[in-house]
């Protein structure tokens, strides 16, 4: 936490448009990062996640967020009047749906962050908006029918055990009883809060559930703190994304203002993935909660965004609010 305060202090000094120049390095350097991390890196629960350099334990896929959000927004940025042609737009998705793909192989998760930020971007500077409706509806409707396209992607052996495993235990935790402990374990730490929690330090679940301190931290929270504690801490969130909104469209240019919106778009997805997992919402897919779960590598990339918009801050045009 110490490290990620530096560095967001550090960065917020830092004239934002250095990035414009040096993202496509940092795009293909950490995607290098994340092949090794396939190839050679350590893991657990069926995926490869980080890498052990020295005494520091990396895990690159966070670094990649970031610099997919860096390098997109300059190509977006150099393309912006022609963003809607097919060469433009074909070239746009692969590099930002590719990097996807490919660590979607062992981090799910990390994947759909990627995916979503992609589209997300090019939904912002589009002109076009059927695309988006349709990709909506498709979407919504392969959320409420989830169970038998697992069941499908089981039998064409697309989705790996373990993956389709969760899916089938958020869609039937009772008949998947055996797979399920996480999941309800944090449905009853959520239960035990009540309105003002348990208190500070006195969570029992947080000795029988899995990942307490990291994924199910939110459950966690809940108990100790109860709904008053998980309403202020959404409210929280509400408060810097809704700042990051205005700091985008105070912007001095394009770039800052792209800039802004790309670091918003994966701080939201991450804390909305985080509780609706947690919430049993979605499948159980190791998203961690911004600035709260454990996890060095995560906060270090998370705070160095931060010192990102605050330097798009210290350059903004004069604000109306």
């Amino acid at each position: 936490m110490i490290v990620g305060i530096i560095i967001m202090i550090i960065i917020s000094m830092i004239n934002y448009k250095i990035y414009f120049k040096f993202s496509k390095i940092f795009y293909y350097a950490s995607n290098i990062l994340c092949i090794i991390t396939l190839l050679l890196g350590q893991g657990r629960g069926g995926s490869n996640r980080w890498i052990q350099i020295s005494i520091i334990t990396l895990q690159p896929s966070e670094i990649l967020k970031i610099s997919i959000i860096l390098f997109l927004i300059s190509y977006l940025v150099k393309n912006i009047n022609t963003i809607d042609k097919k060469e433009v737009l074909i070239k746009y998705f692969a590099y930002g749906l590719i990097p996807a793909g490919l660590i979607a192989i062992n981090n799910l998760s990390t994947g759909i962050i990627i995916a979503f930020i992609s589209l997300f971007l090019y939904f912002i500077v589009s002109k076009k908006y059927k695309q988006f409706i349709i990709l909506i509806i498709v979407m919504i409707l392969i959320y409420i029918f989830a169970y038998p396209l697992a069941s499908l992607l089981e039998k064409l052996s697309i989705l790996k055990d373990y993956q389709l495993e969760r899916i089938f235990v958020w869609k039937d935790p009772i008949n998947y009883s055996d797979k399920s402990y996480q999941t309800m374990q944090g449905l009853y730490a959520i239960g035990r809060g009540s309105f003002f929690g348990k208190g500070v330090g006195e969570s029992l679940q947080k000795i029988l559930l899995p990942e307490a301190q990291n994924d199910m931290i939110f459950a966690i929270l809940c108990e100790e703190h109860g709904l008053f504690g998980a309403f202020s801490l959404i409210s929280l969130y509400i408060i810097a994304i809704f700042r990051m909104y205005i700091i985008s469209i105070n912007a001095k240019d394009i770039y800052g203002a792209l800039l802004s919106f790309g670091i918003m778009i994966h701080i939201s997805l991450q804390a909305i993935f985080n509780i609706a997992v947690v919430t049993n919402l979605l499948p159980n897919t190791g998203i961690t909660l911004p600035f709260v779960s454990y996890g060095g590598s995560s906060l270090i990339i998370m705070s160095f965004e931060i010192g990102v918009v605050l330097s798009i801050s210290r350059y903004e045009k004069q604000s109306i609010y």
